[in-house]
């Protein structure tokens, strides 16, 4: 009988590992995103990437697609996601309320980085060239929590001694970076922040012409928006995603453009982010 259960015993190791394997890959990898425009461009944009990281894990992989940061930070909470693509400031953020650290960020095939810089556009027939020359001129930002259409650039106007509602005559958040740009070409603002791929892809497609515009100011590297995950995650399943996503290249993604891959990254990161949260004496808890 001691012989024979030596003999079981791996063929019952081996059946509990294919059972506990067979659950594992029935359960779906729950993955957050926002929204760059609206949910459906959101989903479509996102498709290859999900496709791809499904097709390399073995199991399903559902999207999940929120209206803002907040609900993106509330279901990493609440357990009810895995993953999420956070903004850099949401990012900060969510650690101090949600058990998560980023772990991979997307580098771009034609800038081969994985940060990106904020500008502040003008265009170019207004005769605005320089920051000083925007004193009473009309603003836009994205909104209150966007890294580059915000954050960043009120830092880098504030470490000129520039304080925006005071030095504009009118500041407005218009929403998305789209808005933004379409902003300024349309005369509604005289100036706005967006980021520079954005920028860039709005010309790429035709909407703007770079001759229309001056950049009257640029920010230093911002760390891209990275890729989360929850810590408490299965150590092999958090291997298996980490490599997955490293090798999504050649795919298009968003604003993002072709993708050269998600390469590593980590907590410390973000600690620019941090040091510009202090300068503009945010409460990240209180932003919306």
């Amino acid at each position: 009988m001691k012989r024979l259960s030596a003999l079981f015993r791996p063929l019952a190791l081996c059946l509990s590992l294919i059972s506990a394997s067979s659950a594992f890959a029935a359960q779906p990898l729950t993955v957050g995103l926002i929204p760059a425009e609206d949910s459906q461009a959101m989903l479509e944009n996102s498709k290859k990437v999900i496709d791809s990281l499904q097709e390399q894990l073995g199991m399903p992989v559902k999207p999940f697609i929120a209206t803002d940061y907040n609900g993106i930070i509330e279901a990493l909470r609440s357990k009810k996601l895995d993953v999420a693509y956070l903004g850099p400031f949401s990012y900060v953020l969510a650690t101090s309320i949600a058990n998560v650290e980023a772990f991979s960020v997307a580098e771009t095939k034609k800038t081969g980085k994985s940060s990106y810089k904020s500008l502040i556009i003008v265009r170019k027939d207004s005769g605005i060239e320089t920051v000083p020359q925007l004193k009473g001129h009309t603003m836009a930002f994205v909104d209150p929590s966007s890294a580059s259409g915000h954050l960043f650039p009120t830092a880098g106007l504030q470490k000129q001694g520039i304080e925006p509602s005071k030095y504009f005559s009118r500041v407005i958040f218009s929403g998305s970076h789209d808005a933004s740009i379409l902003a300024v070409a349309n005369k509604k603002v005289d100036a706005a922040a967006v980021a520079d791929r954005i920028f860039a892809a709005a010309v790429a497609k035709g909407v703007i012409k770079q001759a229309d515009f001056n950049i009257v100011w640029t920010s230093p590297d911002i760390p891209e928006s990275p890729m989360v995950w929850r810590k408490d995650l299965d150590p092999e399943l958090k291997k298996k995603i980490a490599t997955a996503f490293a090798n999504i290249k050649n795919v298009e993604w968003g604003d993002q453009g072709v993708l050269n891959g998600f390469v590593p990254t980590n907590d410390a990161a973000y600690n620019v982010v941090r040091d510009t949260a202090k300068i503009l004496n945010l409460d990240l808890k209180a932003m919306k």
